[in-house]
């Protein structure tokens, strides 16, 4: 499917009322003291409690009771919640704040249940949010500048992953795969429709699909291509599933000249990759593909593409993921658009051969590339 549902053409409009277009001000202007706000209510458990009390609600006085702060505490935490839609008055609410009922918001829902939202807002707070600060700098010098709340010994945070503090790594973990792996389901049967029996996984990170591979098929072989920190990873959870014989390495570095990728595979595959290079580096690391494949490889790229999105909701996801990138990642990616991307993969010597849009509830775009 080539449409997405998302039009773009809605950032041509600015038919906003000036009285909104000042609430939507005001969001941004207090943004990281809402953002805080939810992230008290989440773990101090008053959000939890108001989604117990169900449609009859909670006072405050129960509230900070049963989660143990003041009724100063829970009150302000619940009126920015209210102002935020995140919480709202039971309709039997009186005037007098002491009486009025809290109970759960749609907007509340959300942050508590849904996936996306919760993946989402603790990557923010665990790896985005105190580098964030340095945003401006990192624009300025084409650097990650917020890399550096983590240690000032890294380049970019793919090799500072595997030293990252338990609770940022697990977040970023929780992340990367939630995105990439809820679309493998989809993605695999278009994959082995060509019955590839060696698959080069570029960027194969901790190794979900390679081993999802050889799960899918019993006669495919893999090969990961990554950094010796993420391939010495992948190794170990290959030998733990029994796939050690049926899973190689390639440790390096892509964007080193020195690096040589594994000739003549029947498909190579790059989930989530090349949004984490800038688009002179993904024509770069596409030409060293270009001279590894053969005509009949094809080369399979699984990215969120932020012009490709079913909703509203998933585009903002990528545009926001993209200053992640800025200011922690690497300095110099993003989340691309269709078009920017095939554009610079063709610069290698590809030609698009086909695209498939939507798959998995993010609405991945899966692109297939083959030499011209």
């Amino acid at each position: 499917m080539d449409k997405a549902y998302f039009d773009i053409n809605k950032y041509k409009k600015d038919d906003l009322r000036a009285v909104d277009a000042k609430f939507e001000a005001q969001k941004i202007a207090f943004a990281p003291l809402a953002f805080q706000a939810i992230k008290a209510m989440i773990n101090l458990g008053l959000l939890q409690a108001i989604e117990d009390a169900g449609d009859e609600g909670i006072n405050r006085a129960a509230l900070a009771e049963k989660c143990g702060v003041s009724e100063y505490g829970a009150g302000v935490l619940c009126e920015m919640a209210l102002g935020m839609n995140v919480i709202k008055l039971t309709e039997d609410s009186e005037s007098d704040p002491k009486s009025e009922k809290y109970k759960l918001g749609k907007t509340g829902w959300m942050l508590l249940e849904d996936d996306l939202t919760r993946v989402n807002f603790w990557f923010t707070n665990d790896i985005c949010y105190q580098g964030a600060w340095d945003l401006e700098e990192s624009v300025r010098k084409g650097k990650p500048e917020g890399l550096k709340v983590f240690g000032d010994k890294w380049v970019t945070v793919y090799e500072a992953l595997s030293t990252l503090p338990d609770q940022p790594k697990k977040s970023w973990f929780e992340f990367d795969h939630f995105y990439s792996d809820i679309a493998f389901p989809e993605a695999l049967p278009i994959v082995f429709a060509k019955k590839p029996k060696h698959i080069l996984d570029i960027g194969g990170n901790t190794g979900k699909w390679s081993l999802t591979c050889c799960r899918y098929d019993p006669d495919v072989k893999m090969t990961i291509c990554d950094l010796p920190g993420q391939a010495n990873v992948a190794k170990q959870n290959a030998a733990e599933a029994g796939f050690a014989d049926r899973v190689d390495f390639s440790m390096g570095n892509v964007l080193e000249e020195s690096t040589k990728l594994p000739a003549a595979p029947d498909a190579v595959w790059m989930s989530q990759f090349l949004d984490c290079f800038s688009l002179h580096q993904v024509t770069k690391i596409l030409r060293k593909v270009y001279e590894a494949a053969t005509p009949e490889t094809n080369v399979w790229v699984l990215e969120p593409l932020w012009d490709k999105q079913k909703f509203e909701a998933s585009s903002y996801s990528l545009m926001g993921t993209s200053l992640y990138f800025t200011c922690i990642a690497n300095g110099n990616s993003k989340m691309y658009r269709y078009q920017e991307l095939v554009d610079a993969i063709e610069e290698a010597g590809f030609k698009l051969d086909c695209a498939h849009h939507n798959l998995g509830s993010n609405a991945y775009s899966l692109l297939c590339f083959r030499k011209k």
